[in-house]
């Protein structure tokens, strides 16, 4: 099984990288991407703890906005790890999460809900990248919502009154710094009603021209039809289906390769980075 978009501890994941790779060998997967929002930072770790057959992707889940001001993630997958220009990228993105931060927690106080940027810092991990997720773990231990996915429905939606965006590349300089970097760009469940608006039909145009290498179209927040709308695009346009858990922990309903990659689509995904950077043990 080809699961190529999962989180640890490194940004908003409950598991380590080691205890992340581990989980992922007893699942059965063969092939998985470790895809922090904005970090490449828990990459090492993963790879000490390989064992196995089990192989890493690794890459990194970049924040981006659209001229628009829709949110939108890109997959970063194969990329030099050591490319500073998009090192920098990363960096600027993780640099506004803090000022993010506080306006939502100022934001959700004005609300009269109980809950402060302590609370948050002590639900994320050391060396985290703070994002929604730990203010959602806040909440939770607040008691104010019940889980992860109780505070995203309520609460911290893209379209709730409570969100706030942050600093973010364009997904089109998203995917030219990836592809320059010499990975691959695949852009995360591009149709997710689910988490509130979602990027048009006519965008893709432009993010091919940038270099897009694939879209992500099995992943639980996208209905059938939002699926199949997707296999039309990438099937048109001649771009890699790639399928994902998006898995998080324990926080989350996720599960590993509830949604996976095709071997076939996969080889393709993997020939369009300028070199192998797989990591086996």
């Amino acid at each position: 099984m080809i699961d190529l978009h999962s989180h640890t501890t490194f940004s908003d994941g409950m598991d380590s990288p080691m205890a992340l790779v581990k989980k992922a060998a007893s699942a059965g997967i063969t092939v998985l991407g470790i895809t922090d929002h904005d970090s490449t930072l828990g990459w090492s770790q993963a790879s000490d703890a390989l064992h196995g057959d089990l192989k890493l992707a690794l890459g990194a889940e970049v924040s981006c906005l659209t001229e628009d001001k829709v949110s939108i993630h890109m997959l970063g997958l194969l990329f030099d790890g050591q490319d500073q220009s998009l090192q920098q990228l990363l960096a600027d993105s993780r640099d506004t999460r803090i000022p993010r931060m506080k306006k939502m927690i100022e934001n959700l106080q004005g609300a009269g809900l109980a809950i402060t940027l302590e609370d948050v810092e002590a639900a994320t991990p050391a060396g985290a990248t703070v994002g929604r997720p730990h203010l959602a773990d806040a909440l939770v231990a607040q008691k104010i919502v019940k889980n992860r996915d109780e505070a995203f429905t309520e609460l911290l939606h893209n379209d709730s009154p409570y969100y706030v965006s942050h600093f973010a590349p364009t997904p089109e300089d998203s995917i030219r710094a990836i592809r320059a970097a010499g990975g691959v760009a695949v852009i995360a469940h591009p149709f997710a009603s689910k988490r509130g608006e979602t990027l048009s039909v006519e965008s893709f145009a432009s993010l091919v021209a940038a270099g897009l290498n694939g879209i992500e179209v099995y992943h639980r927040d996208q209905s059938e039809d939002e699926r199949n709308q997707l296999i039309e695009i990438a099937r048109s346009l001649n771009l890699v289906i790639t399928g994902s858990s998006d898995y998080h922990g324990a926080g989350k309903l996720n599960q590993l390769g509830e949604n996976t990659t095709s071997p076939a689509e996969w080889e393709r995904l993997e020939a369009m980075a300028d070199q192998r950077r797989v990591v086996s043990r």
